[in-house]
């Protein structure tokens, strides 16, 4: 009898003992770096048991990730894809091109036409022109006549890019001096990219920025979905309520004139992101606009190409396209906010 007591005490301490010990928790890992000409954060939560790389080894893997695509779509790496695209002469034949190169350039394309050609990735000899794009020496406004050439050079239809299903897809130009520039969306698809890796790495929850571009996936170490808020120009904070926006499994870029814009020889404000139709930097009174989308390729063009169509324009094509867009908006007595109707299902009401 007393053997049989023992037993039962002793199963009963087994029991009590592993039951106050501490359950597995699930932890958050951040990692930040630099990439672009701006810098990176990626949080992405470990659950309890789950067995994934050392967090050194996964800041390298996504380091190599943005170098390749650096590697492939910089105009500040003369060395790069699309850099020996922008240098040869309209008499080469195509060249090859990468497949995230073609991936990028075919969204691009497709973009340009949701944005009825606000978006248009051969801006880059105006972008030049006007002093914005690899060198920046450039200090007062072009000529008439100068804008008049660089326009000869703008344009999708002076691209022959072609992306046949089973073999390597390529790109020409019917004109010297065009000049593609994907710098409008190029790192979105990086965010994108970085997420791809989380998501091979069998990571289920995670927030990915980079430059002020994100993208969301499952829920933050609260258990909550990922809730991020929508940067305002810094003359925007008399502003009392900030906007914040769900993430999950969603996008979220920013596209505005406050961030990146020079002075010309007169004084005058001019914004980095040019007007195709105009070949003039953009001057209306859109002080910036966020949109949501399903990837951050999408959401970071569809933000530059609305931002070139301004307020009345965007709005109208944010409808017609059922885009979830958010604009700030530059008045004579401040600033108001206004949004398309779909936005309103990735605000987290207070």
């Amino acid at each position: 009898m007393k053997q049989k007591l023992k037993l039962f005490f002793a199963a009963i301490a087994s029991t009590v003992l592993i039951a106050c010990q501490p359950q597995p928790q699930a932890e958050m890992t951040t990692l930040n770096g630099k990439t672009m000409g701006t810098t990176y954060t990626v949080k992405y939560i470990a659950q309890p048991h789950q067995k994934l790389p050392e967090s050194h080894t996964v800041q390298q893997q996504i380091d190599d990730l943005l170098k390749e695509v650096n590697r492939q779509m910089s105009t500040y790496d003369k060395n790069s894809e699309i850099s020996q695209f922008n240098q040869m002469p309209a008499s080469a034949n195509a060249m090859p091109i990468s497949a995230d190169f073609a991936t990028v350039l075919a969204e691009a394309i497709r973009l340009n036409g949701v944005t009825e050609g606000a978006l248009d990735v051969t801006v880059g000899a105006l972008v030049n022109l006007w002093g914005f794009g690899a060198d920046k020496s450039v200090n007062k406004s072009p000529t008439p006549a100068e804008l008049a050439k660089a326009n000869q050079m703008v344009g999708l239809d002076k691209l022959l890019f072609r992306q046949p299903e089973n073999a390597k897809a390529t790109l020409g130009k019917t004109v010297d001096g065009v000049y593609v520039d994907l710098s409008a969306i190029a790192k979105g698809f990086g965010v994108d990219k970085v997420a791809q890796h989380l998501d091979s790495l069998g990571v289920a929850d995670y927030l990915v920025e980079i430059g002020g571009e994100l993208r969301g996936k499952g829920k933050n170490i609260q258990g909550k979905t990922w809730a991020v808020g929508i940067e305002q120009p810094s003359l925007a904070q008399q502003q009392n309520s900030q906007v914040v926006v769900a993430l999950d499994n969603r996008a979220l870029a920013t596209s505005g004139d406050y961030r990146n814009f020079h002075t010309d020889e007169s004084g005058k404000r001019l914004s980095h992101i040019i007007n195709p139709k105009t070949q003039q930097p953009i001057s209306h009174n859109l002080a910036s606009i966020s949109v949501v989308a399903d990837n951050t390729m999408t959401a970071d063009g569809l933000a530059t190409g609305l931002y070139v169509l301004g307020e009345t324009e965007a709005l109208r094509v944010a409808e017609r396209e059922k885009l979830a867009i958010f604009l700030i908006v530059k008045t004579p007595n401040g600033f108001e906010t206004k949004q398309s109707s779909e936005f309103d299902k990735f605000l987290i009401k207070k």
